[in-house]
């Protein structure tokens, strides 16, 4: 056999988390050193103490460590090489032999963790209460530097890299006709593959558009760098609340992207205190903050983001001690997370009401020549398919339908 054909096999995986990788860690969050509590009454200063706190006391004491090891040894996972880096994820074919195969990204803080409950209803959804014809056969990657997928070691595994590198797996596990599905990063690595057109890739779902017209996104930036430009007067209702929506998350809750895009080696803490990770990943945006807080503290979820969920995704991060090697994509990436990436194929948008940015379609016309799909929703929030699995799995059933 030739080492071509060595580096190209698909190798089965399974999730082996030693006891002793527990005891430590809950060692450590035993050990935590609080600071004072906050001086405000809300969560204008990030993380309320009240909630780490109540997170720290259940993941300590109640959370069944064994669960995320079982949770993801029920899909069959694999790893395979793609330019000299492993590669972790899973594959669910559908008991539909015809069904459409799919690629799903990922993004920070998620992981694959976000997609589990979505696999189900999208491989077999006979058994979910769908139509047999809506079948997906399920690929989902952890990216570079994410879960059990291996660190990059160099420079270079920046959005278009991952996104040659998902046409490589896809066709690697001799998929030669499919689609691909993103949100936060997977957003980006997925309309890069829609730009990149790579051949088999026939359409794209994406619930976080980078659909921000040009003179917007100029604005906005602007007004991060301090220059203060004029915002835009000409938008419509609903434009202006987008442009409201995203430019208070770019002056007030962007510090996180920025530190991880500047200085992601610094971030010692996010390998040596579980709690200083757990902090990190909850204050990704005040409006996610805002929905999961009430599971830590009121023991109330708002969707799906269930304490257990939250920190099966948190301790994926510990276990595999990804939060500094998960932060160095910001630092390669060049691209604006919401500006157009020039993608060719057809395009089907699902615009979640909490999220960063809340697309309008006239924006998404502009961005997508190709636009197949557009659906405005009514709940729902960055982390589409983590809370809202039900209203995901029938968006992407529905926006991708008319490519079967």
């Amino acid at each position: 056999m030739s080492a071509a054909t060595d580096t190209a096999a698909i190798r089965p995986f399974q999730v082996d988390i030693p006891d002793e990788v527990v005891d430590d860690l809950r060692r450590r969050i035993a050990a935590t050193r609080w600071p004072e509590r906050e001086p405000v009454d809300d969560q204008s200063q990030g993380v309320q103490l009240a909630t780490i706190q109540a997170l720290a006391r259940y993941w300590e004491t109640e959370y069944d460590f064994g669960r995320l090891e079982a949770r993801l040894n029920a899909f069959p996972q694999f790893m395979t090489e793609i330019d000299g880096l492993d590669i972790h994820f899973i594959h669910v074919r559908s008991p539909q032999d015809d069904a459409l195969p799919l690629i799903i990204t990922h993004g920070w803080p998620g992981s694959i963790v976000e997609m589990l409950n979505v696999v189900g209803p999208l491989a077999d959804p006979t058994a979910h209460g769908g139509s047999a014809e809506d079948a997906f056969h399920v690929v989902i990657p952890s990216m570079p530097g994410y879960g059990f997928s291996a660190k990059p070691d160099e420079t270079g595994w920046d959005v278009p890299h991952i996104a040659r590198a998902w046409a490589e797996l896809m066709n690697r596990l001799g998929y030669t006709r499919y689609v691909a599905q993103g949100g936060d990063w997977g957003a980006l690595i997925t309309e890069v593959m829609g730009a990149q057109a790579p051949e088999g890739l026939i359409g794209i779902h994406t619930n976080m558009p980078g659909a921000l017209p040009p003179e917007v996104s100029k604005v906005i930036a602007s007004n991060v760098l301090g220059a203060g430009d004029p915002a835009p007067t000409d938008l419509a209702d609903e434009e202006q609340r987008s442009y409201d929506r995203l430019s208070f998350f770019f002056t007030k809750g962007i510090g996180y992207a920025l530190e991880m895009g500047n200085r992601p080696q610094t971030l010692y803490g996010l390998a040596d205190s579980p709690i200083a990770l757990a902090a990190w990943m909850l204050d990704h945006d005040i409006w996610s903050l805002e929905d999961i807080s009430p599971a830590f503290v009121d023991g109330r979820p708002v969707g799906n983001l269930t304490r257990d969920e939250v920190l099966d995704n948190v301790t994926l991060y510990w276990l595999t001690n990804t939060g500094v090697s998960s932060s160095r994509l910001y630092w390669e990436n060049k691209l604006g997370f919401f500006d157009f990436k020039g993608v060719t194929v057809p395009t089907a948008v699902s615009a979640f009401p909490n999220d960063i940015f809340h697309a309008t379609r006239a924006w998404a016309e502009q961005a997508y020549p190709n636009l197949i799909y557009f659906n405005g929703l009514d709940r729902g929030n960055h982390f589409a398919a983590w809370q809202e699995p039900e209203l995901f799995t029938t968006e992407v059933r529905t926006g991708l339908r008319s490519l079967r």
